[in-house]
């Protein structure tokens, strides 16, 4: 996938913004300022939040390692060309995106969670 096809995809998903900050970065968020995806991270890596228990089954993957500054919140990164599969992308920032509702007022919840 592209930046912009993975820019696309992540506001498709329900509740979805984007905005920029720290410079360049693109940073996709829901419920106005929680994070589940940045595109051009540091210089033009790809990061989102990934389950707890899988992160380090994440970070041995190469290609793939805990995001500087977010890594204790259970962030990846991936430098261009992404380290998997469009389809693996799209289930990831899916999940990530997921992850963040999760964490919401159940009242906030309504019409984020797809499951």
């Amino acid at each position: 996938m592209t930046r912009n096809e993975i820019a696309h995809f992540c506001l498709s998903l329900p509740g979805a913004r984007e905005d920029y900050k720290w410079g360049s970065n693109r940073v996709f968020s829901i419920a106005e300022t929680k994070m589940f995806a940045i595109v051009d991270f540091l210089g033009g890596e790809l990061a989102f939040k990934v389950d707890s228990d899988l992160f380090l089954g994440f970070t041995d993957r190469p290609g793939i390692r805990p995001a500087p500054y977010l890594a204790r919140a259970h962030w990846v990164s991936l430098p261009a060309p992404f380290a998997m599969g469009d389809d693996e992308l799209r289930a990831c920032l899916t999940r990530s995106h997921q992850l963040v509702v999760r964490k919401l007022a159940k009242k906030r919840q309504i019409g984020l969670l797809l499951d």
